[in-house]
């Protein structure tokens, strides 16, 4: 069985920059501003805790999807927020959900929902100070969707992840870049049981596609070590309660996969945390 193993320290190299060259990089008014190139840096990025093992991309968990297509579109699409929640956890996890359901668009090559996700995230970026970072890939989706050029969708919705990560870092809130691939994955996860049960879809191939575990260890310890009055509140603990039950269905024996019935039971696990957080599905169910 796999092992919860703890987050290891982030802050480490930030700290020592800091302490050896305290003047470096300062603007006019004394705000510390990291250079681009540190940013870009994937050692950098893993002290802060954000790399590609410990925060999942959400392109790469879509790619996973990709083998239990047709994935159910018009049975799971969402109503896209029109409103940003006053508490920052929220909005981090919503946009989350919002770039995954970019990405849920794109595979199903439903180019006209890409508007108004396109939009919201804009928003969301704003209300967590990254808005001016991804306004550019805000265009390019617009502006892409009427080419149906997929692929350099997904780049666009990629990189907004990534930047709003990099804005996360500056801001020294490396828990929302945790929460945005928390969103992006309980919205994948969705997506993927659905996909993956059904007398013509069920079959062992997509059900190990789902067991993830070490996914669901990472989320599980990276809410528990966040800063207390995230963990606190209502949603977040929720949360963890909800992966803790998934994490006991996911983490199989060597050499077993997930059945229908507990796909269905991650389902029923799954479903009522994105209606929650997220908001209804369009058709009211």
């Amino acid at each position: 069985m796999t092992k919860l193993i703890p987050r290891s320290s982030q802050l480490l190299l930030f700290a020592f920059i800091l302490s050896v060259c305290p003047a470096y990089g300062q603007d006019d008014g004394g705000i510390l501003q990291i250079p681009e190139e540190l940013l870009e840096d994937e050692h950098v990025r893993e002290e802060f805790g954000i790399n590609e093992f410990t925060t999942p991309s959400i392109r790469k968990i879509f790619e996973e999807l990709k083998a239990l297509r047709p994935l159910p579109y018009d049975e799971l699409k969402r109503v896209v927020p029109e409103s940003i929640d006053p508490d920052r956890t929220r909005v981090a996890v919503t946009l989350g959900f919002l770039i995954a359901d970019g990405f849920f668009a794109v595979e199903s090559e439903q180019f006209l929902d890409l508007e108004p996700v396109g939009l919201a995230l804009l928003d969301h970026a704003k209300a967590l100070g990254a808005g001016e970072r991804i306004k550019k890939h805000t265009k390019s989706l617009l502006d892409q969707q009427n080419l149906k050029d997929w692929e350099s969708l997904r780049a666009q919705l990629s990189r907004t992840q990534q930047d709003v990560e990099k804005e996360m870092v500056l801001i020294r809130d490396t828990d929302l870049a945790h929460l945005i691939a928390l969103g992006g994955w309980l919205r994948a996860f969705e997506i993927g049981c659905a996909a993956a049960v059904g007398e013509d879809y069920y079959t062992a191939e997509k059900a190990a596609i789902l067991a993830k575990p070490e996914y669901v260890n990472y989320f599980i310890v990276s809410l528990e070590t966040m800063a207390p009055r995230m963990q606190q509140a209502d949603a977040i603990v929720e949360v963890i309660a909800a992966l803790k039950e998934v994490y006991e269905i996911v983490d199989l024996p060597e050499q077993e996969v997930l059945t229908e019935a507990q796909i269905n039971e991650l389902a029923s696990k799954i479903a009522p945390l994105v209606d929650k957080l997220y908001g209804e599905k369009e058709n009211g169910e």
